[in-house]
């Protein structure tokens, strides 16, 4: 369904009743990420919530944004999506990337009854340069499988992941590279190339429970960084996944649901 906010039409899908939770996906990929790792684990065993998807400007099947021109734009058509759909019901918000820094652009501007933070693999530092990386390695590789793809595909999958088998190469395939497929290039470069905020807000300080999920092997945002915030996060679990890159959230899914676990129960048990 699609509804309007700062004249983008924002393409979101419901699914459940009850707390509602917000999910905000990474730059170039659309809702499918979330979705990917959200999705089964709910269906599963949490139906006592209301998942709220949205594909951001540009990516997915969101519309008519090219008159926006940086994050700072898309920060508002979040907040815009928030204060429409959400009218002051308290919510948890949940961030993967890109879609992690919105999140904490949206605590800091302290307007809402934000009831829990799940951070998967967050933008800290927007400059590239000074982002804190590991060195790359691959953590593990299925090398019967390996062979079998092309070797255009192998080195993308090696660009993009550290854990190489069949199962992290299929839900990467169909929840992340699928959603980089439908993203408006263009507008997207434009996007990348004003990919922070042109004033950082003051670093929230955000008492209600949360989760940094960081990967060991991400050489793409790091790990290093997050640990910086323990201060204003000072319910947040930190946790450095060994065997983990960029793609957390497929590459060790078994930690991951562990997590998403505690931190719904800390949720119910802080409310």
């Amino acid at each position: 369904m699609y509804t309007t906010v700062n004249d983008v039409e924002v393409y979101y899908e419901i699914y459940g009743e009850g707390t509602p939770i917000l999910m905000l996906h990474g730059f170039s990929p659309d809702m499918e990420l979330m979705k990917g790792c959200m999705e089964p684990f709910f269906q599963k065993t949490r139906r006592s919530y209301k998942r709220i998807y949205i594909d951001l400007p540009g990516m997915g099947k969101s519309k008519q944004f090219a008159h926006l021109n940086n994050t700072d734009d898309l920060m508002e058509v979040v907040i815009g999506f928030i204060e429409k759909e959400m009218q002051n019901e308290p919510f948890l918000i949940a961030g993967e990337s890109y879609g992690g820094y919105l999140a904490r652009g949206a605590i800091a501007k302290n307007r809402f009854p934000i009831l829990g933070a799940f951070f998967i693999c967050p933008v800290i530092n927007a400059n590239h340069d000074q982002r804190t990386l590991p060195v790359k390695n691959i953590a593990e590789r299925d090398e019967c499988f390996f062979k079998k793809l092309s070797s255009n595909i192998q080195k993308e999958f090696e660009n993009n992941c550290v854990v190489l088998n069949e199962l992290t190469f299929n839900r990467w395939t169909e929840e992340v590279v699928a959603g980089m497929k439908r993203g408006d290039v263009a507008f997207l470069q434009k996007i990348a190339g004003n990919y922070a905020f042109s004033n950082w807000f003051e670093e929230p300080q955000f008492n209600n429970p949360a989760v940094f999920l960081l990967g060991r092997q991400d050489d793409v945002v790091g790990y290093q960084d997050a640990l910086d915030l323990k201060e204003n996060f000072p319910s947040a679990s930190f946790a450095i996944l060994s065997g983990a890159g960029h793609n957390l959230q497929i590459e060790r899914p078994v930690l991951f649901n562990a997590y998403l676990t505690d931190w719904l129960n800390r949720c119910e048990q802080n409310k």
